[in-house]
């Protein structure tokens, strides 16, 4: 996963349609050690018999397992070390499949300076398609 991390952004740093991203391949053994940790052992996800004979004819990845992609650039891109996650809403728009090349993005809308908050459009998406969006509300560490 290419998350290097950047730097803190300070709220006075940021500003609106500020992005960071990050990319992330999903394999097979992130599945499987995902389920392990949360327990959701959905055959979905790791029974390719199983998974076959459904909708999508082969094994999906959690669709949180994509979702937490979006903490890894919020902790460590932007706004970065030091930020706190409030809330997130989520849409799921299409599976992601094992090898699949995942971009997840976020994009600051708001800048709430009163609170020290900010909210973010969040996306994940495979090629050019969306798989994912939503919106974070995150608290941001001031130089004041």
């Amino acid at each position: 996963m290419n998350s290097k991390i950047n730097k803190t952004y300070f709220l006075e740093d940021l500003f609106i349609g500020q992005e960071a991203s990050i990319s992330k391949i999903i394999y097979e053994k992130d599945i499987d050690i995902f389920a392990e940790i949360t327990g959701d052992l959905n055959p979905l996800h790791i029974d390719s018999n199983f998974a076959k004979n459904s909708i999508f004819k082969r094994k999906i990845a959690h669709g949180f397992l994509t979702a937490s992609l979006i903490s890894s650039v919020i902790g460590m891109k932007l706004p970065g070390p030091g930020s706190i996650y409030l809330s997130q809403s989520l849409k799921f728009l299409a599976p992601v499949y094992i090898g699949e090349k995942i971009i997840t993005r976020v994009v600051v809308k708001e800048i709430i300076k009163e609170k020290k908050r900010i909210v973010l459009d969040t996306f994940c998406t495979r090629d050019t398609d969306k798989v994912l969006t939503g919106q974070a509300e995150i608290m941001v560490q001031s130089k004041n």
